[in-house]
């Protein structure tokens, strides 16, 4: 089934409701943007997903695109949510990279055309999965698709984000400080009441860095383009072929390390099923889907790591910072809940899951090892 983004996930911040579209102005300011003739009237659909950054599907005749607009006003967000900016500028970099991204046509900063700033960027047709057990694949089919994304995650983090024109697209230096900070003050912001378990993370994390690399050559793969919400849920796949078109939701990406992203796709490997689309406990073997252990494997051989020994070593940290960051998420939805301004249909079941998460966090802290 055709979609052009992932379903709401708890990386939504369940932001305020978007902006209504104009749909004569914007066909005014789009039609000099878009490829082929402006005979037939331009039509919009809301799509269910990106409820972080509003997202539309645009028709003329048989052409699609996907805008994505900032949402309506909302309080309690980061001041660099919605960046969409941002997500323009790395997917115009990653055009022709060998990282599948939708082309973009047309940015739009100018607020006064729907009542908000837009980007419009092609519908890619394909599939998205919406079921981290894959159901309606066969095993074959899983494996060959869980291989496929680690593909595409090995080729974005070795894309030369220098000659890309991306040198300002993040900070070089102290990407996992910056992160738990960061996202420490956000939880402070919006604590409704006390979690053991985040504040023992807050206190464990920046004393458990991993040290810096000495070796040269890993010491350069430590810094790359990071998608920051790589999951399969953002990955479009081929409609019948087991093969990634494109990768979707680009918000959170900046400069970072590459095994932040890695260790995020694996939470998946931690949580329950039907929590966060999680699949620990599975028969995973039986299913096709490979184990924690052998995605962090072919991951770093796809991407030229010699270092296997310390990711594993430095396992527990990897993903209790992704943990970390989205127990604090959670918590700003429940926040949100709190305070009656969060749109999102789901948004109390999602925001009752901080806890648990940051108690996994922990629980992978004190021993937590690759599964």
């Amino acid at each position: 089934m055709p979609q052009t983004s992932a379903p709401p996930s708890p990386t939504d911040p369940s932001a305020s409701a978007p902006p209504a579209l104009n749909l004569a102005a914007l066909d005014a300011w789009l039609t000099p943007h878009l490829p082929g003739p402006a005979a037939a009237p331009l039509q919009a659909q809301r799509l269910p997903a990106g409820q972080s950054n509003p997202t539309w599907r645009l028709s003329r005749g048989d052409r699609h695109w996907v805008l994505r607009a900032k949402p309506g006003p909302a309080a309690g967000l980061l001041p660099s949510a919605h960046a969409i900016e941002r997500e323009v500028a790395v997917l115009r970099a990653l055009a022709d990279s060998g990282v599948p991204v939708p082309r973009v046509y047309a940015l739009c900063e100018d607020e006064g055309v729907i009542g908000a700033a837009f980007y419009v960027m092609d519908f890619v047709e394909g599939r998205i999965v919406r079921d981290a057990t894959l159901p309606d694949a066969t095993p074959a089919e899983r494996a060959a698709m869980h291989a496929d994304a680690l593909r595409v995650l090995a080729a974005l983090h070795a894309v030369d984000w220098r000659a890309r024109g991306l040198e300002g697209f993040g900070r070089h230096e102290g990407y996992f400080e910056r992160m738990i900070g960061r996202w420490t003050k956000q939880y402070r912001a919006t604590a409704t009441g006390d979690n053991a378990a985040m504040e023992a993370l807050i206190a464990w994390l920046p004393a458990n860095l991993p040290p810096p690399s000495t070796h040269a050559s890993t010491a350069d793969q430590n810094l790359s383009i990071v998608h920051g919400d790589f999951r399969l849920e953002n990955l479009v796949f081929h409609p019948t072929e087991p093969r990634v078109i494109a990768v979707l939701d680009w918000e959170l990406s900046t400069l970072g390390h590459p095994l932040a992203d890695l260790a995020y796709h694996c939470m998946a490997w931690h949580n329950p099923p039907g929590v966060l689309r999680g699949i620990a406990g599975l028969d995973l073997a039986a299913a096709g889907i490979p184990s924690e252990r052998e995605v962090i494997e072919t991951y770093c051989r796809l991407s030229g790591r010699d270092d296997l020994d310390a990711v594993r070593a430095h396992w527990p940290f990897y993903l209790a910072a992704n943990l970390f960051r989205l127990a604090a998420i959670l918590q700003g939805i429940n926040h949100r809940v709190a305070q009656g301004i969060a749109s999102h249909p789901q948004a109390i079941e999602t925001g009752r899951m901080a806890s648990q998460v940051a108690e996994l966090g922990w629980r992978v802290a004190q021993g937590g090892s690759a599964r």
